[in-house]
C-alpha cells in the first residue's frame, strides 16, 4: 500500500492541535461570499426554510469531506492538493482536478483582492486600488512564511471572526423577530441552482475544492488521525452554526437586503453606524484568510511545476492576480462558484469511493 512508504514528518511540523485545524479549515472556507451573507443568500435563504434543511446537509458534508482530505492528506504527507487528488482520481481525472482547482484557486485570489478594494471605496471612501494593493502586500508576506505561518495567522484570526458574524446575526434575529414563514424567491431564482439539496452539495462542492489546497498539506502537519477527526467536526459544526446564524439573520431582513451585494453590512448598519464599520474591518479579515489559503495553494501547486524560488513565484502570482482583480467582482457567487462547484462533483465523488475502499 502507498501509505507504507510514507515519509517521517519532522517534529515541528507534527505539532498541530485539533484547535488549529478547526480554525484554519473555517478560516479556508469563509471569506467574502460567506462574510457578506451573499453565499448563505444565494445558496439557502433563495429556498425559503428548505434551506435550513440545506445547511444541515452542508454541514454534515463539511465534516465528512474534511476527515477525508485531511486524513489522505496525512497518510500521503501532501505538500499541495496534487498528492490526494492523484491519489484518488488516477492519472486522467487527477489531472482535470489539479486543473480545475488551480484554476479556482487564482480566480478566488483575485475575487478576493477585489472585494477588499470594494469595501475600502463602499465603506471608507478609499480608492479600492489601495485596497488591493494592501490585500495582496499583506497576504504575499503571510504566504512567504509557509504553512506554519498559514495555519497561525488564520487560526488567530478565526474565533474572532466567527464570533463577529454569529454575533451580528443573532442580535439580528432576537431584535427583529423574524417570519420564516415567508417563501422568498432571491433575485428572480438562478438557473444553475434550483434545488435546495443540489444547492447544498453544489455549496460544499466549490468549497472543498478551495479548501483542499490547504486541508491536504494541512493534514500532513497534524499530530494523528484522532487529532485531524476532532478537527473536522468543531470546524463543520462551526461552518455550521456560521450559516445558520446568518441565515435567520437574512430571513428577519429578507424585504430589505435583496439585491444588496453586501446584505450582513445592511444588517450591522440597522445596529448601528459604528458596528458598520467595526463589521467591515472583519469583513476585510475574513478576505484575508480566503486570499492566504488561495494563494499558498496556487503557489504551492506551481512551485512543484516551475524550477522558480518560492518567494518569485509568490511575488509573481501576487502581481498577476492584482491586476486581474482591476477588473472588478462581477456575479462571481451567482455564476462561477456553482460552475465550479459542478465540477468538484468529480472531486467529491472521487474522495468518497477512495474513502469507501479503506473501510
Amino acid at each position: 500500500m502507498i501509505f507504507l512508504n510514507k515519509p517521517a514528518i519532522s517534529k515541528n511540523s507534527s505539532k498541530v492541535s485539533t484547535f488549529k485545524i478547526a480554525a484554519t479549515y473555517i478560516g479556508t472556507v469563509v471569506g467574502a461570499g460567506f462574510a457578506t451573507g451573499q453565499e448563505v443568500l444565494q445558496f439557502f435563504a433563495a429556498f425559503g426554510n428548505y434551506g435550513l434543511f440545506g445547511i444541515a446537509v452542508a454541514t454534515i458534508l463539511f465534516i465528512l469531506f474534511g476527515y477525508i482530505i485531511m486524513s489522505l492528506g496525512y497518510k500521503l504527507y501532501a505538500k499541495s492538493h496534487l498528492e490526494v487528488i492523484k491519489h484518488c482520481g488516477g492519472k486522467v481525472l487527477g489531472r482535470s482536478m489539479d486543473l480545475l482547482i488551480t484554476f479556482f484557486l487564482f480566480g478566488s485570489l483575485t475575487a478576493m483582492l477585489a472585494g477588499t478594494g470594494a469595501l475600502f471605496a463602499q465603506q471608507f471612501g478609499i480608492p479600492a486600488f489601495v485596497g488591493n494593493i494592501l490585500m495582496v502586500i499583506i497576504t504575499a508576506i503571510t504566504v512567504m512564511a509557509g504553512i506554519n505561518g498559514v495555519i497561525n495567522s488564520i487560526s488567530v484570526i478565526v474565533p474572532f471572526l466567527l464570533i463577529s458574524v454569529v454575533g451580528i446575526s443573532l442580535f439580528s434575529v432576537f431584535s427583529a423577530s423574524p417570519n420564516t414563514s415567508i417563501e422568498i424567491t432571491i433575485n428572480g431564482g438562478n438557473g444553475l441552482i434550483r434545488h435546495w439539496l443540489w444547492s447544498a452539495v453544489l455549496y460544499v462542492s466549490y468549497n472543498t475544492v478551495v479548501s483542499t489546497a490547504i486541508l491536504a498539506p494541512l493534514g500532513a502537519a497534524a499530530k494523528n488521525e484522532k487529532v485531524i477527526f476532532r478537527g473536522s467536526l468543531l470546524g463543520g459544526l462551526g461552518l455550521g452554526l456560521g450559516m445558520l446564524a446568518i441565515f435567520l439573520a437574512l430571513r428577519g431582513e429578507i424585504s430589505t437586503i435583496q439585491g444588496l451585494e453586501v446584505p450582513l453590512i445592511q444588517i450591522a448598519g440597522n445596529i448601528g453606524r459604528t458596528i458598520a464599520i467595526i463589521y467591515a474591518i472583519v469583513l476585510i479579515a475574513e478576505v484575508y484568510t480566503t486570499a492566504v489559503g488561495s494563494m499558498f495553494g496556487f503557489s504551492a501547486r506551481l512551485n512543484e511545476r516551475l524550477r522558480y524560488r518560492k518567494r518569485t513565484i509568490i511575488i509573481t502570482t501576487g502581481i498577476a492576480a492584482l491586476l486581474a482583480s482591476f477588473f472588478g467582482f462581477s456575479n462571481l457567487v451567482k455564476i462561477l462558484y456553482p460552475l465550479v462547484g459542478y465540477g468538484g462533483i468529480v472531486l467529491l465523488i472521487c474522495l468518497l469511493w477512495n474513502w469507501r475502499k479503506k473501510i
